[in-house]
């Protein structure tokens, strides 16, 4: 596995943009693209709900993954976010490498 890709939503462009830096800035995530225009369908206590959301798009390896998903759900807003999390099996290695020098690991300290 080359590294992960965390997956979550929020409702606000401030809540992306302190998340995304929280992450960065924590050296948990090498990259958070934030992807805005998406509309989300979904039932919430038995109430269809139609929400405009924006997806942030997270880069870690491995390694830091439950760090990184800990300090997701210590900061986001919604009471149960969506974090999902896929590995990533290929990539350009230049910026795998470069992902994976820009996460700490707990096993290299903080």
């Amino acid at each position: 596995m080359k590294g992960v890709m965390i997956l979550s939503t929020v409702s606000s462009l401030e809540d992306a943009e302190r998340i995304a830096k929280h992450l960065v800035e924590k050296k948990l995530a090498a990259c958070v693209n934030i992807v805005p225009g998406v509309t989300s369908f979904y039932f919430w206590k038995g109430e269809l709900q139609k929400d405009s959301e924006l997806i942030l798009v997270i880069k870690t390896t491995k390694e830091a993954e439950e760090q990184a998903i800990n300090e997701i759900r210590k900061v986001h807003p919604y009471e149960v976010p969506e974090i999902l999390s896929l590995s990533i099996e290929n990539g350009l290695e230049e910026y795998i490498n470069w992902m994976k020098g820009s996460v700490i690991h707990e096993s290299r300290g903080k």
